[in-house]
């Protein structure tokens, strides 16, 4: 089943979807709707999905690791400066020299990442090292 959810996205990621369809693509919006349907659906529910403080949240899609790190106030653009790890993040440049580090849910590869603040949060998008899918030989002892 998984092969076929990696057709999915494949094909998703190649389309030129009709003008409004784009958003089909954005994770925000996507979580948006969930988030929207479950209110209707369920209220005690989604209050416990709505993310609290100032802590990180993660989203994970078959291939990528989405991070938003709610930014406090005070961040001067300038220097703002995100490096990324196989394990983890570092956000430097926070007010008052803070320096923040979160640990990813899932291995990524760390050169190929797309970051851009929006409405004041950080969104952090990471593309998941695969894992080994090759058989290798062990040796036996008898």
């Amino acid at each position: 089943m998984a092969s076929k959810w990696d057709d999915l996205e494949r094909w998703m990621e190649g389309q030129k979807l009709p003008k409004g369809f784009d958003l089909l693509k954005e994770p925000d919006w996507v979580e948006q709707f969930v988030r929207k349907m479950m209110t209707k659906a369920l209220p005690e529910a989604a209050g416990a999905m709505s993310s609290q403080g100032d802590d990180p949240s993660f989203f994970e899609t078959h291939h990528f690791v989405i991070v938003k790190f709610p930014l406090p106030p005070g961040v001067n653009r300038d220097e703002l400066r995100l490096y990324v790890r196989e394990d983890r993040i570092r956000i430097e440049g926070l007010p008052e020299n803070r320096t923040e580090t979160v640990k990813l849910p899932k291995p990524v590869k760390p050169r190929i990442c797309r970051a851009l603040v929006k409405n004041g949060i950080l969104q952090v998008k990471l593309r998941k090292r695969p894992g080994a899918r090759t058989y290798y030989e062990a040796d036996i002892r008898w």
